[in-house]
């Protein structure tokens, strides 16, 4: 059944008669959505988040407090983003051009961000330019994203490492091992993972 719910968009937020919101959002105390921006069905904005113009999030996603996500980016459905989440957007920052004058729009290229459905992004993490986080992947908080993350990778660190899977429920899987195999603490290898949560099983 579809949700005819209203948004609700609390009195200190900004919101652009431009952006697109949809039913069932709730955008909280001085949030800023700009223009061009996509909100669907069920998305919570948290305090003081920011969402940059033309950016698309997916419906039942969450982002909680101070998070910040640049043009550029794009959200799947149930997305989450942990407090202080920063998606960027720019692999060569620079205020000037070379010959010392401001840098406008056209004096940069938009490197963008695809957050795939059910990833999860923890506390203060970074995801840098270009990258693209997969399905039910989970960034550790704090963490500074390099590299792309596959479907339910873990990663965490400074610059972050793949660390082992998780499940959908959020769960780390335990790699069921063949008896050729030889356990790798610098790598993670291919084998069919296990939830000892909810009984789940993968393949990667």
């Amino acid at each position: 059944m579809m949700n005819e719910t209203p948004p609700f968009i609390h009195p200190t937020a900004e919101v652009s008669p431009r952006a697109s919101i949809g039913p069932g959002v709730k955008i909280w105390h001085q949030a800023q959505v700009r223009e061009g921006a996509r909100v669907e069905a069920n998305c919570i904005i948290g305090k003081g988040a920011y969402v940059d113009f033309d950016v698309s999030i997916g419906a039942n996603s969450k982002l909680q407090n101070g998070v910040y996500v640049y043009h550029g980016a794009n959200l799947e459905d149930g997305v989450f983003l942990g407090p202080g989440v920063i998606l960027t957007n720019d692999h060569l920052p620079r205020a000037i051009n070379p010959d010392g004058s401001l840098k406008a729009a056209d004096d940069w290229q938009v490197d963008p961000i695809l957050i795939r459905r059910g990833a999860s992004i923890g506390a203060g993490a970074i995801i840098l330019p270009g990258i693209t986080i997969g399905e039910f992947a989970m960034v550790g908080a704090g963490a500074v994203v390099t590299h792309d993350v596959p479907a339910h990778g873990l990663v965490y660190g400074n610059p972050a490492r793949l660390r082992g899977y998780v499940c959908r429920c959020g769960h780390l899987l335990a790699a069921q091992l063949s008896p050729q195999d030889e356990p790798s603490h610098d790598e993670v290898q291919p084998h069919v993972w296990h939830c000892p949560a909810c009984d789940s099983r993968y393949q990667f």
